[in-house]
């Protein structure tokens, strides 16, 4: 199936997946956020399951919320917000975090 949303998470301050990050998935509808699903980590950085799948993908903005302050326990980072767009919702969409204390980025993978 390849319509459906996934993310990793990487600490590129200790060259590793980071498990037990919270994260949030919120669609965007008239400056309004709607949370669609939340998910953790687990020990390779990934969630157990798609963010989104199937019926659940749909064409929109959207903006994933990763709590990395509860992971990193100090540091500057507490929330990383990654806004992004759902242009055909029978694609495969992968939206991976790397990040330390300080730093994030962030792209469009497969």
């Amino acid at each position: 199936m390849s319509d459906k949303l996934t993310t990793h998470v990487i600490d590129t301050s200790k060259g590793q997946p980071a498990s037990g990050i919270r994260i949030e998935l919120h669609r965007i509808e008239s400056s309004t956020l709607t949370l669609v699903s939340r998910a953790t980590t687990g020990l390779q950085g990934r969630t157990d399951q798609p963010l989104m799948e199937g019926d659940t993908m749909i064409s929109g903005l959207y903006e994933l919320h990763f709590h990395v302050g509860e992971y990193f326990k100090e540091g500057f980072l507490e929330i990383v917000p990654v806004r992004f767009r759902i242009a055909d919702p029978s694609g495969q969409y992968h939206v991976p975090l790397l990040c330390s204390p300080w730093s994030y980025s962030t792209y469009r993978g497969s």
